[in-house]
């Protein structure tokens, strides 16, 4: 009897947690779907900024801005500041940790950097292997919006601008093809011909007002602002993706055990009702016995 108490008790604690994973799954589905549709209703505008900026550089071969490398300078040694998006939460595969670990590479390369960490688990660790994180600089990652990455956006521009670091990374994870690919872009400063290659440039003047400079200046906050969302949000997605892959296997897995201890639980019933039986029998060729 101990036997079967023991396995019910087991078949109700796994179809408890089947039933988490099941709903941990489901919600991460939900999620998932209406980040990707926050951000197509949103890109729209990044790329028309894109364009503006485009058109300026199609104008003139060359424009003096904080926000673009000076001609014939790549400074090379330059102290560089990253962005490194991470989740709040584990429960989502290797996620977390694939993250980290490049992270680790990338500040291998460049020892002189200032981190700026989005999600709780990153922020944690990296702090505690004594990495130089911005201890005020706590946003989560969940659900990213435009008004946080307008945030982040300013507070990364506001440390470029004024000479912490002279290069500014985005470390985080996007899906391509089906795959997870974790990405390494340097958003300032940039280079001209991110933007317009040498054929494409026009000799038409066109009249920028105030000045080009000012015009493209007021611009380059906007699409960083633009770039931080969509980084946030793809990162978003992949997390999702990954815990909801992660719950998917969980919750197979408890099937799998279920019906493990579904037949554990059927053959101890029967062997507790053939002892019955058995000792139901014995009992009555012992009155048998004794009658004759």
């Amino acid at each position: 009897m101990s036997e079967i108490s023991e396995v019910k008790n087991r078949i109700k604690g796994v179809a408890a947690t089947q039933k988490i994973t099941n709903a941990l799954y489901l919600i991460s589905s939900a999620k998932l779907r209406k980040a990707k549709e926050e951000l197509e209703k949103t890109a729209p505008y990044f790329w028309g900024i894109r364009k503006e900026i485009k058109s300026i550089f199609k104008t003139v071969d060359h424009i003096e801005s904080k926000y673009f490398y000076p001609e014939n300078d790549h400074m090379q040694n330059a102290a560089c500041g990253y962005l490194v998006i991470t989740a709040d939460k584990g429960m989502a595969g290797a996620y977390n940790h694939n993250v980290i670990k490049r992270a680790e590479k990338e500040l291998d390369l460049h020892k002189k950097s200032k981190l700026f960490v989005v999600g709780d688990l990153g922020r944690e660790y990296l702090m505690s292997k004594g990495y130089n994180v911005a201890e005020n600089f706590t946003f989560g990652a969940l659900r990213p919006t435009l008004a946080v990455a307008r945030k982040i956006a300013g507070i990364l521009l506001e440390g470029f601008v004024n000479g912490d670091y002279s290069k500014l990374f985005i470390l985080y994870t996007d899906m391509a093809d089906g795959e997870v690919v974790i990405k390494s872009t340097r958003i300032l400063p940039f280079h001209t011909a991110e933007f317009i290659a040498e054929k494409d440039k026009i000799k038409e003047e066109f009249e920028f007002v105030p000045s080009r400079e000012v015009v493209l200046d007021n611009l380059v906050p906007s699409y960083i602002c633009g770039y931080v969302y969509s980084s946030l949000v793809d990162s978003y997605c992949v997390e999702q993706n990954a815990r909801l892959i992660a719950m998917k296997s969980a919750s197979d897995n408890a099937g799998g055990i279920l019906a493990d201890l579904k037949r554990d639980f059927n053959h101890a019933r029967q062997n507790e009702i053939t002892t019955e039986i058995t000792e139901v029998s014995s009992g009555a060729k012992f009155q048998r016995s004794n009658k004759k």
